[in-house]
């Protein structure tokens, strides 16, 4: 995730900073959390036996728990929890197994879905939906590489539009997340996805791979993007947020302080490259992701803004 040192330097309780593309915005990804002992201990500890006791999602927690973690910790990760606080309402917790964006994005924009009830925008998606599925074919994928994890995922769609025979409440809906045998199915269809669309740009991804694996747009997506367990950063985000046209914003806690001696709360708006923005209907829209992750060093968790 991108330190943006300029940022941290502005005396302003809350940096609430939206950031297009291009990537190039992302260059210090990979040295984000260098020093943050506090939060690389925390994802040790996530990582750990213990996270096999963490259901995949968790229950619909206030802010304030995130704080009770770093009681003993950092004063400079109190005081910016403390800013996240007057923005955000609550956190949901996912399983820190590798899958944690995935599974963040999925339940979140199911969610939302559940929610709204906005037909227009389970048109849109389904579209998106096809599109990856004639990229994988036309990247040489047989179907019944990908096709069972297409199909849960619009099935899980279908289910929280309400009204019909086989609609699910939201309680279902939290329960169904957690239920291994669904929710792993779904994050493999968003893992197919993002592999479909980071090859069919894979000239723009390329640069940004190498500097992560040294390894070929393909040899990446079979080894980093499509197994389970593989971790997500920047280029994850970017491709799915590109190839289902939804924006996503991710917030980033760090030990970083500013110069001045003010706190501050980065985020980062992923928006898709195609402009193909649900609900867009004016450019103050299209600035509002309605899906937020709260990123700590190799793990995601869901917000709620107020």
């Amino acid at each position: 995730m991108d330190n943006n040192n300029n940022n941290n330097k502005k005396e302003e309780e809350a940096v609430s900073e939206e950031v297009a593309f291009p990537m190039s915005e992302f260059d210090g990804w990979n040295n984000f959390g260098d020093d943050d002992d506090d939060i690389i201990n925390q994802k040790s500890s996530i990582h750990a036996d213990e996270a096999k006791k963490v259901p995949f999602l968790g229950d619909k927690e206030p802010l304030s728990s995130l704080a009770a973690e770093y009681q003993s910790g950092s004063p400079i990760l109190l005081e910016k929890i403390k800013v996240l606080e007057v923005q955000y309402a609550a956190i949901r917790r996912t399983r820190g197994d590798g899958n944690c964006f995935f599974r963040g994005f999925m339940f979140s924009y199911l969610e939302h879905i559940l929610e709204s009830q906005d037909h227009a925008e389970i048109d849109r998606i389904k579209k998106s939906v096809e599109k990856s599925r004639s990229a994988l074919q036309s990247l040489g994928y047989p179907d019944l590489t990908f096709e069972d994890f297409f199909a849960l995922f619009l099935e899980e769609l279908d289910c929280v539009i309400q009204g019909k025979e086989t609609s699910i409440s939201h309680e279902e809906l939290v329960l169904r997340s957690r239920d291994q045998s669904v929710s792993d199915y779904v994050v493999m269809f968003f893992r197919f996805v993002t592999s479909a669309a980071i090859q069919k740009r894979s000239e723009f991804f390329e640069p940004f791979i190498l500097g992560l694996s040294n390894t070929t747009v393909e040899q990446f997506c079979k080894s980093s993007v499509e197994p389970m367990g593989e971790e997500s950063d920047h280029v994850h985000i970017t491709a799915l947020s590109d190839a289902l046209g939804v924006p996503i914003r991710v917030v980033y806690l760090d030990r970083s302080s500013c110069d001045t001696g003010g706190v501050s709360v980065n985020h980062h708006d992923f928006m898709p490259v195609d402009g193909d923005l649900p609900n867009a209907t004016d450019s103050s829209e299209k600035k509002n992701p309605f899906i937020t992750l709260l990123y700590r060093p190799g793990h995601y968790d869901i917000l709620y803004p107020k």
